[in-house]
């Protein structure tokens, strides 16, 4: 089989990940490569993402770093054993790589927690929201693949709704709230929708109110799968988002998210009384900003 010439986030990340083992027990790539039976110049390949690796030589490499967590190791079996395959594919010839990174981490995605300073996050926009955004955006787009855009990004949230739905956490800024688009009825349509989709058990929502602490200026989203060690944070960027990972890393976001969430409003509670409730809970806001557009 032949090397990859544009290897994915995931298998990437896996690459990666080996390396870091590697490393953890103090190998050097040649050593590597002689204790699982290969030549230098493969190995490289395979930390490099071109190639993968079996799940035996994944097991051997573990087994030389010493106290490792089992569930880290199967997960990263898992890793480098899939596919890649799933509905994102038939975009594959149409978006960018980012897309489908993005909708792969989603799929084995036992966490999601996401901050966003101007926009309601992807996995909660209506369609009529996301095609307001690829209208009025900067990059320029086809119609057709802004059509495609918005019908990905409407798919994606079918993992909220699925056999293993993540834990998903979202705190949004008042600002990302309060703008009409253009589109009044687009905007009421998005406000009765995130009052919708927090009944969801495994979804919660708060937002960030404009008298609230300054803002953290830049969204973000953090994907945490079963093995937390394989989390990614991916940060918002005009022109290429960054998908970063790492121990030290996902800490500092945590702790960043955490402190977001503590200061925000509470969550909503969709099954509250329907009376007002001024702007001491995120359901009142929302109410409050949605009522004229009634």
């Amino acid at each position: 089989m032949g090397l990859r010439a544009n290897p994915t986030y995931r298998q990437r990340r896996f690459g990666a990940e080996l390396r870091r083992l590697r490393e953890q027990a103090d190998l050097s790539a040649q050593d590597a490569a002689s204790l699982l039976g290969m030549r230098q110049p493969q190995l490289s390949s395979i930390e490099s993402g071109r190639t993968g690796l079996s799940a035996e030589r994944v097991q051997l490499l573990a087994r030389t770093v010493g106290s490792i967590s089992r569930t880290y190791v199967d997960a990263l079996i898992d890793m480098g054993q899939r596919s890649g395959k799933g509905w994102w594919s038939e975009y594959r010839h149409v978006l960018g790589a980012a897309h489908l990174d993005l909708a792969e981490l989603e799929d084995a995605a036992h966490v999601v927690s996401t901050y966003e300073p101007m926009f309601v996050p992807g996995l909660l926009q209506t369609r009529e929201y996301a095609a307001a955004i690829h209208r009025g955006g900067y990059r320029q787009a086809t119609e057709a693949e802004q059509l495609a855009a918005v019908d990905f990004r409407v798919q994606r949230q079918v993992v909220l709704t699925g056999e293993r739905p993540p834990r998903t956490h979202a705190i949004i800024h008042e600002a990302a709230l309060s703008g009409s688009l253009g589109e009044r009825e687009v905007m009421r349509g998005q406000l009765l929708h995130l009052i919708e989709v927090s009944r969801l058990p495994h979804v919660t929502i708060q937002v960030l109110p404009f008298d609230g602490p300054v803002a953290f200026g830049t969204g973000f989203v953090m994907i945490e799968p079963q093995a937390p060690e394989l989390s990614t944070v991916i940060v918002s960027h005009i022109e290429q988002s960054l998908y970063l990972d790492g121990a030290d890393t996902m800490a500092k976001y945590r702790g960043w998210f955490a402190s977001l969430a503590e200061v925000a409003l509470p969550p909503v509670d969709a099954e509250a009384s329907p009376q007002p409730h001024a702007t001491k809970d995120s359901l009142g806001l929302i109410q409050r900003l949605l009522y004229p557009l009634l």
